[in-house]
C-alpha cells in the first residue's frame, strides 16, 4: 500500500503484506500445494505430524514431536477459549524466549513444542465437554501410532480408525492456506518479537471469531434441517429469499472448485459419511441457485462445506469445530512464524484519518 493512502481497500483485500515460500493456492481450484507439493497424493500415506513437519521445516521426513508431560491450569470444557488460555500460560510455565532474542533452531523446538501441546489440550478439554472428569493416562495415550490416534485416546481413550482417518485427513487438508485472518495475526504478534506462545495464542484467538473458520459448525445443522424437509430445492430458495446465507458456498480466494472440498467429499463417501447423500444433494441444488442468482462471480463449494460432514464421522460436535481447526493449523501458523522470524521486519501499515478537522471544545 503506498504512503498516500489513495489505494486504502476495507480489509486489506488484495494488498501484499508478505512474500512466502509456505503456500500459494491455487486459484483455479487445481491442486493444493504445500511449499510446491501436492498434497492430495500424501493422505493416507504419511500422518498430519509429518506434512507438519513438512510446512515447517521442508522436509516430509521431519515431524511434529509428540507432546510431553503438561498440567493445564483450569480447562472448562470450552475448547477454543481453553487452547487460547493454555497457549499463552505455556509461553510463562516453559519460560519461553522472545523471537528476536532466540536462534531460528530454538524458535523452530519452542514451536514444535507447543503445537503438540496445543492437540492435547484439545482432546483434554473436549473430554471435560463430555463430562469426563478423569484423565487417560499417558501410557494408553502412548499407544497411538499417530497424531490422530493420540488426539482421540487422550480425549475418549479409544481410538476408532474410521474417526482417525477422518480427522486425519480434515487436519491435512487444512493445515495450510496462505495469508488469512489468524495467519496474518501470527505474523503479526511475530513481528514484534514476542514469544511462539504469544504469537500461537493471538491466532487462536482470531480463528475463535466465525467468520473465519467457523462454518463448519453451522453446516451439520444446516443438513439436518435440510433433511427433515426432504426437499432441497425448495430449501435453498427459501433460504436466499429471506436473505440468509448458505454456509460452504463461496470463497475470497477461489475462483473454481475449492481443492479441498474435492477431497475431503471423496472421504466422507470413502468411510460412509451417512450424511454424504443430502450433503451431495444440497450441494446440487445451492450450485444450480447461486449460478442463477449470481452468474457474475462464482460461488462454489468451499473446504468448510464437506469439513463439517468428515468431521461428522469422526462425531465431533459442531462447537468443537473451531478448535479442531486450530489443531490443523498449527502447521502453517508455525511456518510462517518462523517465515517472519527470518524477515526482522516489524508490522507497521498506515491509516487514513477521516475524522473532524481541528475543533475546540467549550468547557464550562
Amino acid at each position: 500500500m503506498s504512503g498516500n493512502g489513495n489505494d486504502f481497500k476495507p480489509g486489506l483485500e488484495g494488498v501484499v503484506a508478505v512474500e512466502t515460500e509456505i503456500m500459494e493456492p491455487d486459484r483455479e481450484g487445481g491442486m493444493l500445494r504445500y511449499r510446491g507439493v501436492d498434497v492430495e497424493p500424501l493422505i493416507g500415506k504419511v500422518p498430519y505430524e509429518n506434512v507438519w513437519g513438512l510446512l515447517v521445516d521442508d522436509d516430509i521426513n521431519s515431524k511434529m514431536p509428540d507432546p510431553e508431560p503438561y498440567e493445564p491450569a483450569g480447562l472448562t470444557g470450552n475448547a477454543p477459549s481453553d487452547l487460547q488460555a493454555e497457549t499463552a500460560r505455556m509461553s510463562g510455565v516453559w519460560n519461553l524466549g522472545k523471537l528476536n532474542e532466540i536462534s531460528n533452531e530454538q524458535a523452530r523446538e519452542d514451536l514444535g513444542r507447543i503445537s503438540a501441546q496445543m492437540m492435547s489440550i484439545v482432546a483434554r478439554s473436549a473430554r471435560i465437554a463430555d463430562a469426563k472428569t478423569d484423565d487417560v493416562p499417558d501410557e494408553v495415550v502412548a499407544q497411538g501410532k499417530t497424531a490422530a490416534e493420540k488426539f482421540l485416546l487422550r480425549w475418549r481413550g479409544e481410538a476408532d480408525p474410521r474417526h482417525a482417518k477422518a480427522i486425519e485427513t480434515y487436519w491435512i487438508c487444512t493445515a495450510e492456506h496462505g495469508l488469512n485472518a489468524s495467519t496474518f495475526t501470527a505474523r503479526v504478534t511475530a513481528s514484534t518479537g514476542a514469544d511462539c506462545g504469544a504469537a500461537l495464542s493471538a491466532a487462536v484467538g482470531a480463528l475463535s471469531g466465525p467468520l473465519h473458520g467457523g462454518a463448519p459448525a453451522y453446516v451439520k445443522p444446516m443438513l439436518d434441517e435440510v433433511a427433515a424437509t426432504g426437499d432441497p430445492e425448495k430449501w435453498v430458495r427459501d433460504t436466499l429469499e429471506a436473505g440468509r446465507r448458505i454456509m460452504g458456498f463461496g470463497h475470497r480466494v477461489y475462483r473454481a472448485e475449492d481443492p479441498r472440498s474435492r477431497i475431503l467429499k471423496r472421504t466422507a463417501r470413502e468411510l460412509g459419511s451417512p450424511q454424504i447423500e443430502i450433503a451431495e444433494r444440497l450441494e446440487e441444488a445451492a450450485l444450480a441457485e447461486l449460478a442463477r442468482r449470481h452468474p457474475e462471480r462464482p460461488l462454489r463449494t468451499n473446504v468448510e462445506y464437506y469439513s463439517a460432514v468428515v468431521l461428522d464421522v469422526a462425531e465431533i460436535p459442531p462447537p468443537l469445530a473451531p478448535a479442531m481447526f486450530a489443531c490443523s493449523r498449527v502447521a502453517g501458523w508455525s511456518a510462517h512464524i518462523l517465515e517472519q522470524k527470518r524477515t526482522g521486519r516489524l508490522f507497521r501499515p498506515s491509516a487514513r484519518y477521516v475524522g473532524p478537522d481541528e475543533r475546540s471544545l467549550s468547557l464550562n
